[in-house]
């Protein structure tokens, strides 16, 4: 995401490595080149203009003496505007009221279905939350099957009526029997509707007004760009919606709807779409945004989604382990298993500083472990147990189990003891790096 944007600011900020100071001329050679990437980001012109204005003039009044480089200071002034234009701080979902009620909104074919599937799963999982999808999109074929299949797949209700067509009726109804079957979220899945079709937005102001919604959030598809800020304009006019969801957010090389839209509705971008996995579902944090937008990678969103997926009892089982070298193929295999929940590879790399332009042209895909983990599977449980056993004969038996070559199986055998010997160092040596270099090379 922000492939293009990214690329364009760094060359920008080039501009300014090797200058002793700050100055009105190069200042103004940088930012013109800032705002021209912006507006090919596709990033309204009013707001990019107004950017670069607020940039400039903190960076011209930046003191002479300060201890930044030039390059070193305008990307920090950058990064502060950035998180600001985008809302400056993560904004929680109002989840008050028994039972809280979300309405859903936003035009055809924006992923509301979808979104509202996996915003159940996330509430559920990381809340509690005991939610309730209702299917209110009476026009779409296969939209209520839809919404089915999703509720099967993470566990959660869906609520329908056969045959009628009124879904003011169908959400007043389905709160009542949210409250009598003790169900503390309900997710109103509406139709996509035209900003331009006045009785399809008549139809939607009429289900606010009937269910008197905790949360209203508007999901915008981020490709569409601009258009995606002009439609949330119009239907924050009529609806006067809580929030924003931008799906597709993966597939979004320019970002001009996350940089355009807060400014233009002045609401907040409360999740973002990043896949098609139904966990596929981020809080919209600004700061680390404009940290990735910047090439500074995002470790506290790959943390958190570690912390998801492992549990605190499980790290230190591992760290266990790992102290007493006693870290095994069994449980190599479980962190593989572990690290494909947290979502896409290359993305998760993308997270750590300097990785992401570093791979930017190589093409991982979900499939990137499929070979280690089919020769950790061709081992049988000794050899999963105790690696140190694992002889020639046993290296070919596990090469023409798993389908792989000989060379596969003892590249993987070679970095799996490098790996171990390594995890083993680091327990043993923190803060230390001479003593932790001579931990990886056996004491020498």
């Amino acid at each position: 995401m922000f492939e293009k944007l990214s690329e364009k600011l760094e060359k920008c900020l080039q501009t300014l490595k090797g200058q002793g100071r700050i100055t009105e001329i190069n200042v103004a050679e940088t930012l013109k080149e800032v705002r021209r990437a912006l507006v090919d980001a596709d990033v309204n012109y009013k707001i990019a203009k107004e950017f670069v204005s607020s940039v400039k003039e903190k960076a011209l009044g930046q003191n002479v003496l300060t201890a930044l480089k030039p390059k070193e200071l305008m990307l920090k002034i950058v990064y502060d505007e950035l998180t600001i234009l985008m809302g400056g701080e993560a904004v929680p979902l109002n989840l008050s009221g028994n039972p809280t009620v979300i309405l859903m909104s936003g035009l055809q074919g924006s992923g509301k279905t979808t979104l509202s599937g996996k915003l159940a799963m996330k509430l559920k999982s990381e809340k509690a939350k005991r939610p309730l999808l209702v299917a209110c999109d009476v026009y779409r074929p296969a939209a209520i099957d839809q919404l089915k299949v999703l509720g099967e797949q993470i566990g959660v209700p869906v609520y329908t009526e056969d045959g009628n067509k009124n879904p003011v009726e169908i959400a007043k109804n389905a709160i009542g029997y949210a409250k009598a079957n003790y169900m503390d979220l309900v997710i109103v899945d509406t139709a996509g509707r035209l900003a331009v079709d006045e009785q399809m937005m008549n139809e939607i102001e009429s289900i606010k007004k009937a269910i008197n919604p905790n949360e209203i959030l508007f999901v915008v598809d981020s490709m569409t760009g601009q258009d995606a800020v002009n439609t949330a304009k119009t239907f924050n006019d009529r609806l006067d919606f809580d929030g924003v969801v931008l799906t597709k957010l993966d597939g979004d090389t320019r970002g001009g709807a996350a940089l355009s839209i807060r400014t233009v509705v002045n609401k907040p971008i409360k999740y973002i779409g990043t896949g098609e996995k139904l966990d596929a579902i981020d809080v919209f944090h600004p700061e680390r945004m404009a940290a990735r937008i910047l090439g500074q990678g995002d470790i506290m969103s790959l943390v958190e989604r570690a912390q998801n997926v492992i549990s605190e009892d499980e790290a230190k089982q591992i760290q266990s382990k790992i102290v007493k070298n006693q870290f095994n193929f069994n449980d190599f295999l479980n962190q593989i298993q572990q690290i494909k929940k947290m979502g896409n590879i290359k993305e998760l790399a993308s997270m750590i500083p300097g990785v992401g332009k570093a791979i930017k042209d190589l093409d991982i895909d979900d499939n990137a472990f499929k070979s280690i983990e089919a020769i950790i599977r061709s081992m049988t449980e000794k050899e999963r147990v105790n690696p140190q056993i694992i002889n020639g004969s046993r290296r070919q038996r596990i090469a023409k189990g798993s389908g792989t070559s000989l060379q596969e199986v003892n590249r993987l055998l070679t970095q799996f003891e490098q790996t171990r010997k390594m995890l083993k160092a680091a327990s043993q040596f923190k803060g230390n790096p001479m003593k932790l270099m001579r931990g990886m090379r056996g004491g020498r």
